[in-house]
C-alpha cells in the first residue's frame, strides 16, 4: 500500500497542501481507533464513505465527522440517485484504496465528493492517508478545497 500513500501526498501537494503522513503502527480503520491513535476527539476524524449509484454505478465519496452517520436520503438527493454501499473490491479497483484507508485525496478516478458542514466546526481534522494505519492532520477548509468537495448537510 506504500504507493497509495505516495499518491495521497502527491495529490495534496498538487492541491497546495503540505501534509505529514503518520503511520500509527496500529489500525485507524474506525473513527474510534483513529481518534485514540491521533490523540484527538472522534468528531475530528474524517470518515470517508464510498457509495455507489444504483442507477449509474458511479462512485460518490462522503466526508463526515467521526461522530456522525450518513443520512441516506440526503445523500441520495445530493447524488441525484439512490445509493448503496460500494463493494470493497469496487472501492479498491476504482479509488486505489482499501476500505479503512480511503483518503479524501488521490483517487485513481475523479469521484464526486461531498463534505458535511460539521467538519468545519474544528480547527484541525485527521483523515486517512491511503492505508489502514496512515493518517494526516489538516485544516478542514483546506481539505475540502483540495478534495474539490461540495459542502452540504447530510449527516445525522
Amino acid at each position: 500500500m506504500a504507493g497509495s500513500i505516495e499518491r495521497v501526498i502527491a495529490a495534496a501537494a498538487d492541491s497546495g497542501l503540505d501534509i505529514e503522513v503518520r503511520r500509527m503502527g496500529a489500525s485507524t480503520r474506525t473513527a474510534e481507533q483513529a481518534a485514540a491513535q491521533c490523540g484527538c476527539s472522534v468528531a475530528q476524524i474524517v470518515k470517508s464513505l464510498v457509495f455507489s449509484g444504483e442507477d449509474t454505478g458511479r462512485l460518490y465519496l462522503f466526508l463526515l465527522p467521526g461522530t456522525k452517520r450518513l443520512d441516506s436520503g440526503k445523500a441520495a438527493l445530493l447524488a441525484g440517485e439512490t445509493l448503496s454501499r460500494a463493494e470493497p473490491r469496487q472501492v479498491r479497483d476504482l479509488t486505489g484504496f482499501a476500505i479503512g484507508g480511503v483518503s479524501p485525496l488521490g483517487h485513481l478516478i475523479p469521484i464526486p465528493t461531498f463534505a458535511d458542514q460539521g467538519l468545519l466546526d474544528h480547527d484541525r481534522v485527521w483523515a486517512a492517508a491511503g492505508a489502514h494505519d496512515a493518517v494526516f492532520a489538516v485544516e478542514p477548509g483546506a481539505l475540502i478545497s483540495a478534495a474539490k468537495a461540495t459542502v452540504a448537510d447530510f449527516a445525522v
